[in-house]
């Protein structure tokens, strides 16, 4: 038995999971995003929640947004900026009165899916969330990659290459870059390509609904969102050429990627045929209370 904890900015999630993967038990509340100490009690008092009702201690994982700098040994490019500069890890044990083991959320949907999930038994896996940012995760023959600056699979910070879409603006991100993928290809991103390009304001799901319907302009907002994806991930396929990529976040549910995608990497990767597969991911919101408990695996 272990248990994960997904910190999550609007809530936070907490499961127990039996060896075989089965989720037992699993408690959710909203996350106090402004207090961190709330924050602290809140994972705690979930963890304490499920061990009585399971009646023994166990094993406890956290996914959270950032990474655990190897340099200071505090939160690092946290979108939860109420986490950045803690010893979120060293808290946390206090708190718990045990080793805890912590990774970024986009890590543990890696591992999720790798483990388990949609690309279970295969090696190398790499996991993306496409949301309301872009992350990623590596995992290779079912263990995940940190990376001695503890950021392996941030693709979402990486310039966006050129491609055959469109020229691509060079959008300023908050990292305090510009060009960055997780400019175009999170939800926000799609959304105000979408806007730059009609005028209109829609979410994302409106815009692929307007598209299937056939509206001009959303369509050819949805073709330059699926080229630019293509022409993303062709960058993590030439470096680490994974066995299969596992697509997660809001953006993961349109059906389009999964039949449009793999056939324009050709025009991207360095390869006579490109075999990488790409799925969607099997476990959807639980990835990531489902991988933090997998930390223990």
């Amino acid at each position: 038995m272990r248990i994960g904890v997904d910190l999550g900015g609007t809530k936070i999630e907490a499961a127990a999971l039996d060896g075989s993967g089965r989720v037992v038990a699993r408690h959710r509340l909203p996350t106090p995003a402004s207090n961190y100490d709330e924050i602290i009690g809140t994972i705690a008092g979930l963890v304490d929640r499920l061990e009585s009702e399971l009646g023994v201690a166990e094993s406890v994982g956290i996914g959270h947004p950032g990474s655990n700098s190897p340099a200071t040994g505090l939160i690092k490019n946290s979108n939860s900026t109420v986490l950045l500069g803690r010893a979120l890890d060293h808290d946390l044990e206090a708190a718990l009165a045990r080793p805890v083991r912590l990774a970024n959320d986009a890590n543990c949907f890696a591992l999720s899916e790798a483990v388990d999930g949609a690309a279970a038994g295969r090696s190398p896996v790499f996991g993306t969330i496409l949301g309301t940012g872009v992350g990623g995760g590596v995992v290779i023959d079912g263990h995940l990659v940190g990376g001695p600056n503890a950021i392996a699979g941030e693709w979402g910070h990486n310039p966006l290459p050129p491609n055959a879409a469109d020229p691509v603006a060079q959008l300023e991100c908050y990292c305090g870059k510009s060009g960055c993928i997780e400019k175009y290809l999170s939800g926000p991103g799609l959304a105000a390509d979408h806007a730059r390009a009609t005028g209109d304001q829609v979410d994302p799901p409106g815009i692929v609904r307007a598209a299937l319907r056939g509206e001009a302009g959303a369509a050819a907002s949805l073709d330059r969102y699926i080229e630019r994806l293509a022409a993303g991930l062709a960058v993590v396929i030439n470096i680490l050429d994974p066995e299969v990529i596992v697509l997660g976040g809001g953006l993961s549910n349109i059906d389009a990627l999964y039949n449009e995608v793999p056939g324009r990497l050709g025009d991207y990767v360095f390869s006579d045929r490109v075999d990488t597969r790409i799925v969607k991911n099997l476990h959807g919101d639980s990835s990531g209370v489902r991988g933090a408990a997998w930390l223990w695996h």
